[in-house]
C-alpha cells in the first residue's frame, strides 16, 4: 500500500480520506449558513414587513379600492403587473430545473432544489397580488361555483393552482429521490409534467391580454411565446443570482463552471426576448396604422422611461454574460438584476401601455373620479401623461406580499433539504 501513496496512487477509493473529508468540510459550511444569525434576521424582517403588508390590506379592504389607482377605464394596476412578473420568475426557475431531468441531459450542479424553491415562492407572491386585486377576496369561492370555462382568466387560475401543487410534488420527489425512494423513470416523469406545466402556465396568463381585441397592445399571437422567453429570462436571472449569493454564503458549493452555463444561458434567452420584442415593433410600426402610435407611445411616450430601461438593460445583460472576460462573479449578479428589472419593465409597458390609448373614443361628459385617474379637464388632457401610477397603498400592499415570498423562500432554506445530498441513487 506504501508504494501506492507514494507514486500519489489510490488503490482503493476507499482508503481516500481527503474527499471526505472536503465533503465533510463542505456539509459542515452549508450547515453553518443555513444557522446564521443573518438568515434569521432576514426571516424576523420578512416577517415583519408581511404583517405590515396585512395592515395595509385589511385598510384596502374596509375603504374600498377607490384608495388604490386603479378606476373604470384603467383598471388593472401594480397588483396584475407584479402577478404578471411573479409567474415568469416562477415558470423560469422550474424550466432550469426541470429540463436537464427531462431530458437526461447534465444539469447545473447542487441547484435544482433550489430553483425549484424559489418558484414555490415567486408562486405564492403571483396568487398573493392576485388576492390583494380582488374587491371582495372572500367570495373567491364564487370563480369556482360559478365558474366560465370559457374564459382566460378561468384558464390561469386552474392552471396556477395546478402550476403551486405541482411545483411541490416536484421538490418532494427530487427529495425522495436523493434518498433512494423513488426511481429515476418517475422523477423523469414528473419532470417532463413540470416543464409542460410551467410552459403551460405563462402561455395562459398570456393569453388573458391577447385574446383581447380591443387593446392594440395586446391583441398579438406572439403574445404567448414572448411571455415564456420572458420567463425564461427573469427566472434564469434569478436563480445565477441566488445560486451566486448561496454560495458566497456557504450554502451551496457550486463549481463555477455551472455559473458559467446559467450566464450563457442567459445570454442567449435575452437575445432571443430582444428579438421577439422587435419582430413585434416592427409589426405594429410598419403598416403606419393604429400600431404605430403605439411603439411611438413607447419610444417617445409616457412609457419611453420603461421602452429604454427594458432594451439598455438586456443589451448590458446579454454583452456581459456572453463576454467570457466579464463574466466575474459581481458583474454577472448585476447582469442578472439588470435582467430583472428589464422584465419588470417590460411588463409595466405591457398593462399600463394597454390602458393608456383609450378606445372608448371621447367621454368627457362621463368622465370623473371614478371612471378616470385624472378625470379634470378633456379625455386628451386625462391620457396626456401616465394614466395610472400607483398609490402609497398600493406600493406598500405589494411589498407585504414580496416579502411573503422571502420569508417563506428564507424558511425553506433555513428547514428544508435544499441543498444536494451527497450521492443520489434513486431505486430502479
Amino acid at each position: 500500500m506504501s508504494e501506492y501513496m507514494q507514486g500519489g496512487a489510490i488503490a482503493e477509493d476507499d482508503f481516500d480520506f481527503s474527499a471526505t473529508r472536503e465533503r465533510a468540510r463542505t456539509v459542515g459550511r452549508a450547515s453553518a449558513a443555513a444557522k446564521s444569525p443573518a438568515l434569521n434576521v432576514a426571516i424576523g424582517v420578512s416577517a415583519a414587513v408581511v404583517v405590515v403588508g396585512v395592515v395595509l390590506w385589511a385598510m384596502q379592504l374596509s375603504g374600498g379600492m377607490v384608495q388604490t389607482a386603479m378606476r373604470n377605464l384603467d383598471s388593472w394596476g401594480l397588483y396584475i403587473t407584479g402577478f404578471m412578473f411573479f409567474v415568469g420568475l416562477s415558470a423560469g426557475g422550474l424550466i432550469i430545473s426541470s429540463v436537464p431531468k427531462a431530458f437526461g441531459i447534465a444539469g447545473f450542479g447542487g441547484i435544482s432544489k433550489v430553483a425549484v424553491f424559489s418558484s414555490i415562492a415567486c408562486t405564492v407572491c403571483a396568487i398573493g397580488l392576485v388576492v390583494v386585486d380582488m374587491g371582495q377576496p372572500f367570495r373567491v369561492w364564487e370563480l369556482f361555483v360559478y365558474s366560465n370555462l370559457g374564459s382566460p382568466l378561468m384558464w390561469d387560475i386552474i392552471v396556477l393552482s395546478t402550476y403551486l401543487i405541482l411545483s411541490c410534488v416536484y421538490l418532494w420527489a427530487q427529495i425522495q429521490a436523493e434518498r433512494g425512494k423513488m426511481s429515476a423513470v418517475a422523477l423523469r416523469v414528473i419532470s417532463v409534467i413540470a416543464l409542460v406545466c410551467a410552459v403551460l402556465v405563462h402561455s395562459v396568463t398570456a393569453w388573458i391580454f391577447g385574446l383581447q381585441q380591443g387593446r392594440e397592445m395586446w391583441h398579438t399571437a406572439l403574445l404567448a411565446p414572448w411571455f415564456v422567453s420572458s420567463a425564461l429570462v427573469c427566472g434564469t436571472a434569478l436563480v445565477m443570482a441566488i445560486a451566486i449569493g448561496l454560495r458566497k454564503a456557504g450554502y451551496l458549493d457550486l463549481d463555477q463552471a455551472n455559473i458559467v452555463k446559467l450566464a450563457k444561458l442567459l445570454g442567449a434567452f435575452v437575445l432571443v426576448d430582444l428579438y421577439f420584442f422587435g419582430c413585434d415593433l416592427l409589426t405594429e410600426a410598419f403598416p403606419a396604422g393604429s400600431g404605430l402610435e403605439v411603439v411611438q407611445m413607447l419610444i417617445f411616450g409616457p412609457l419611453a422611461p420603461y421602452f429604454w430601461v427594458e432594451v439598455i438593460g438586456c443589451v448590458l445583460c446579454a454583452v456581459v454574460c456572453l463576454t467570457p472576460a466579464l463574466r466575474t462573479n459581481g458583474l454577472l449578479v448585476g447582469a442578472s438584476l439588470l435582467a430583472i428589472a428589464a422584465i419588470f419593465c417590460k411588463r409595466v409597458q405591457l398593462l399600463v401601455g394597454g390602458f393608456q390609448i383609450t378606445n372608448l373614443g371621447e367621454m368627457t361628459p362621463f368622465a370623473n373620479s371614478m371612471s378616470i385617474t385624472h378625470w379634470e379637464g378633456t379625455m386628451a388632457d386625462a391620457y396626456a401623461g401616465m394614466v395610472y401610477w400607483p398609490t402609497p397603498l398600493e406600493f406598500g400592499v405589494t411589498l407585504g406580499v414580496v416579502a411573503l415570498g422571502f420569508f417563506i423562500f428564507f424558511l425553506g432554506l433555513k428547514f428544508l433539504p435544499l441543498r444536494p445530498a451527497e450521492e443520489v441513487s434513486p431505486s430502479k
